[in-house]
């Protein structure tokens, strides 16, 4: 994180510099209208003789005024600019930084959090550069240069008129630290209600299928409840704060008219300086008042650091995410031995022992019970998970050796969750890859028996279906995502559980375009329909982890084991519906 900021730094330095200039240059002219202002109330003693210096004087006044008017809009353009510069680029390395986190470091962290990195933490980080470049450089400048000027009228007004101001930054320092400990509580409980809302969003059709809406309705207002007393406890401190300093500022002006006073009487300064020095302590009044607020977002900044940091240490893959169109292909057949496989942090074995033979242009079958395991070696093949060296190789080579990006770039990879983006049909099925012509993609639609619906659709190709693809069926979404096996020139395609939603005869059509697909390609079908997975070169059966079957469905058939048994299952099922 820390690198990542100072590399953003290093490129808005010139725009920083820029700005600690023009707001410097605005502070000094900031003094000119109190200075002024006093020389003519001294010049006032006797205004016909000093009637054209008064003039001179408040000719000064309109052009320091204008000069101070130019650099103030100046310096805000540059701010906003400047900070929103360091916001996309923060963005564009966390997106970059997720994209490139390894599976089994990410998939703990929920999408409300995630969300929240992205709107709030950094948000927080942009804002507190948006005060230390325009609230705290006007601090900064005010009490050097103000000061100073101060100082030339009257060196003991100025120590007694400043002196509340270190008292009250003392009484700042104390609240600050309950401030702190109120807003990690109310990020903390932003963040669940972050993520409350994203899942009641995206299970909005079960909660109104079963009527939970009540009971969601309620913990809602329950969790939102509990923000809401943490962020009023944020802003009873910061109340506080801004209190102090205003009884402190209220100090400053006590001292000024009581001392001041005196020597106005005492003849050590004059009326003129009595007015300007007023003038001085009220450029203080900003600064003072933004103290506490500078305070509050460094504070709120910090904790959205160290989040972000927590993230951004977070272990990447060795992955190169630009698209390589001279990527190096990768054929030949894909070999397990010996493989054993547990999650981390789980001592259950997902896979037990597992050895696999598939030769190049071979289909491969894979069916077994529930939760067995044959997601995870298809994610084990993706390297998705760490595996130790020679357990898998992919023509002779060991899966380790080859580079990541490279071996992902060769697989087609068909998964079971059909996840669509809310884009047009084209995007879902090339991923946002520009190196397909349309008539490419419509073919690809026409193999995986979706052109027809496509056809039918007012924008074509074109469509834009809704989040998660919520405006197309089951089947459509599945027709969808297999178009991409059709479309990718992939070597190695795995089909996992992607026909589960296609009526029979749809399906029977699909597999006949990909029994012609996968010619001279090795591919792996995974599904729990016999009708799927009959016809591939081999089959393999699936049991808590360990293959307990092997064969064609022919030799299956006789083992008369749990194959066997999946078959005479779904035969009957059919015979029922039938």
């Amino acid at each position: 994180m820390k690198k990542i900021l100072l590399k953003i730094l290093r490129k808005i330095s010139l725009q920083i510099v820029l700005i600690v200039i023009f707001v410097a240059l605005n502070v000094y002219f900031l003094t000119f209208p109190s200075k002024i202002l006093g020389k003519i109330i001294d010049l006032l003693n006797n205004i016909t003789q000093n009637k054209s210096i008064i003039y001179n004087y408040i000719f000064i006044l309109i052009v320091t005024t204008l000069i101070s008017l130019i650099l103030r809009v100046t310096w805000k353009f540059l701010v906003a600019c400047t900070t929103r510069i360091l916001e996309k680029d923060l963005k564009d390395e966390l997106f970059n930084h997720f994209l490139k986190i390894k599976l089994t470091s990410i998939q703990n962290i929920k999408n409300g959090e995630i969300m929240s990195y992205f709107v709030k933490d950094i948000s927080e980080i942009r804002g507190l550069m948006y005060k230390l470049l325009s609230a705290g450089t006007r601090i900064l400048f005010v009490f050097i240069i103000a000061t100073y000027t101060m100082k030339n009228i009257n060196t003991n007004l100025t120590i007694s008129a400043l002196c509340p101001i270190i008292i009250t930054t003392y009484i700042i320092i104390i609240l600050k630290k309950y401030l702190e400990n109120s807003f990690k509580k109310s990020q903390k409980y932003f963040t669940n209600l972050s993520e409350y809302v994203q899942e009641s969003t995206d299970a909005i059709r079960t909660t109104k299928a079963y009527s939970g809406e009540t009971n969601q309705l309620k913990k809602f207002i329950k969790k939102n409840k509990i923000l809401k007393m943490s962020n009023i406890s944020v802003d009873l401190y910061s109340t506080l704060i801004s209190t102090a300093v205003n009884i402190c500022f209220g100090f400053c002006y006590g001292i000024t008219i009581i001392y001041g006073s005196n020597l106005v009487l005492d003849n050590f300064i004059t009326i003129g300086d009595f007015v300007a020095f007023i003038g001085y302590i009220d450029l203080f009044y900003g600064p003072v008042s933004w103290l506490p607020s500078i305070i509050s977002k460094f504070k709120r900044a910090q904790i959205s650091y160290y989040r972000l940091e927590n993230v951004f240490n977070l272990e990447e893959e060795n992955l190169e995410l630009d698209i390589d169109e001279n990527t190096e292909k990768i054929i030949g057949g894909i070999s397990v031995k010996n493989l054993s496989f547990n999650y981390p942090g789980n001592i259950d074995r997902v896979l037990d022992n597992i050895s696999i033979e598939i030769k190049e242009g071979e289909t491969l079958g894979i069916i077994g019970t529930i939760g067995s395991g044959k997601t995870t070696l298809m994610n084990l093949i993706l390297r998705l998970y760490p595996i130790p060296n020679g357990k898998i190789f992919i023509g002779n080579k060991d899966l380790n050796e080859i580079e990541l990006s490279n071996l992902r770039k060769n697989i087609s990879y068909i998964t079971q969750d059909n996840f669509l983006f809310s884009t047009t049909i084209k995007d879902n099925i090339t991923l946002f890859k520009d190196e397909f012509s349309d008539s490419e993609i419509i073919e690809s639609t026409e193999k995986s028996i979706f052109s027809s619906e496509i056809n039918n659709m007012k924008n074509g190709i074109y469509t834009i279906i809704g989040e998660r693809g919520i405006d197309l069926s089951g089947g459509q979404k599945q027709r969808v995502v297999i178009s991409r096996a059709f479309l990718n020139r992939s070597n190695i395609i795995i089909f996992d559980d992607t026909f589960s939603a296609l009526d029979n005869k749809t399906e029977k059509s699909l597999l006949k375009n990909i029994k012609e697909l996968v010619k001279e390609k090795t591919c792996i079908i995974i599904s729990n329909r016999i009708s799927d997975v009959k016809d591939a070169d081999k089959i393999v059966v699936f049991d808590n982890g360990k293959i307990i079957e092997e064969g064609t469905h022919e030799s299956l058939l006789k083992n008369n084991g749990l194959y066997s048994k999946f078959y005479l299952e779904q035969a009957s099922m059919k015979e029922e519906l039938l």
